[in-house]
């Protein structure tokens, strides 16, 4: 039996909340890169050479790369041979959001009630999915959410009778209607299957997948793929100004159902899509 202290879990999650947040991944930044060279629209071209200027200020001045620097949405993956020591696992992982938020001096964007809102004045609690599986490791993800993107997601329980356009027309539908509000070019996370609560957590998942990557399945990754030609024809463009780069890709986690339902959750990421890992 392994063990890991919660110090360690809450030394991590302060610094992968501030690298996170300050340090975009390679990939988003190629991505743009790639969406500026694609682009038609001469405005389009300058809102994304701005966005990857900013992404590249982010990481050599060690600031957010937005001002919204999100819910603290944590994935754990706690390998079943591991044990956790030293205190509660789910305080560490607050204690952690609460260093990292303060230390790096990132916007504190949670209220302690949903209506009284009074701010709780160090982003925390974190939204925390702990997963058990093999080994005797812990992996940890920090993935901000800012509300731009997340305020736009939505949930469908669609029928069995329903099929491939159907999905693929409720995606466009929503996104279309978002407009400039996620902050385009968007990722759109998809998850299909599951029941209502699961749709929803694979599709916020998905938004983990690295950009160009595709799913296993041809059948979905033919869907991705028309997802994202069919988004770029919306002519919503980036900052939602014109254009045609208004997604940059989109990734598919399915799951088996019953045999009554087709629950989609639909889950957006903006322009500045974060999350950082380590395992320990």
């Amino acid at each position: 039996m392994r063990t890991i202290t919660t110090n360690s879990i809450t030394d991590t999650v302060a610094r992968l909340c501030r690298e996170a947040n300050c340090s975009p991944n390679p990939d988003l930044v190629e991505a743009l890169i790639e969406a500026r060279a694609a682009e038609e629209s001469e405005d389009g071209r300058v809102i994304l050479g701005e966005l990857i200027s900013n992404a590249r200020l982010a990481v050599e001045t060690d600031s957010p790369v937005c001002q919204d620097t999100g819910t603290a949405v944590i994935f754990l993956e706690l390998g079943q041979d591991c044990q956790i020591t030293g205190g509660d696992l789910r305080g560490a992982v607050d204690e952690g959001v609460r260093q990292g938020y303060r230390e790096g001096f990132l916007r504190a964007s949670i209220v302690a009630d949903p209506l009284r809102r009074k701010n709780t004045g160090d982003n925390t609690p974190a939204l925390l999915h702990t997963e058990i599986v093999p080994g005797d490791r812990l992996k940890i993800t920090v993935a901000p959410k800012g509300a731009g993107s997340e305020n736009m997601s939505a949930i469908r329980m669609m029928t069995p009778a329903d099929g491939l356009e159907e999905i693929i027309g409720f995606v466009v539908e929503r996104v279309t209607a978002a407009g400039a509000n996620p902050c385009p070019p968007v990722i759109v996370g998809l998850g299909i299957g599951g029941n209502f609560e699961y749709s929803a957590l694979l599709a916020k998942k998905a938004l983990l997948l690295p950009i160009g990557s595709r799913h296993p399945d041809p059948f979905y990754s033919e869907m991705e793929q028309e997802i994202v030609r069919e988004l770029n024809q919306t002519g919503i463009g980036p900052g939602g100004l014109g254009g045609t780069m208004t997604c940059l890709d989109c990734h598919i986690l399915t799951y088996p159902c019953h045999i009554a339902s087709l629950p989609v959750a639909l889950n957006l990421d903006c322009c500045a899509t974060r999350h950082k890992t380590e395992v320990l």
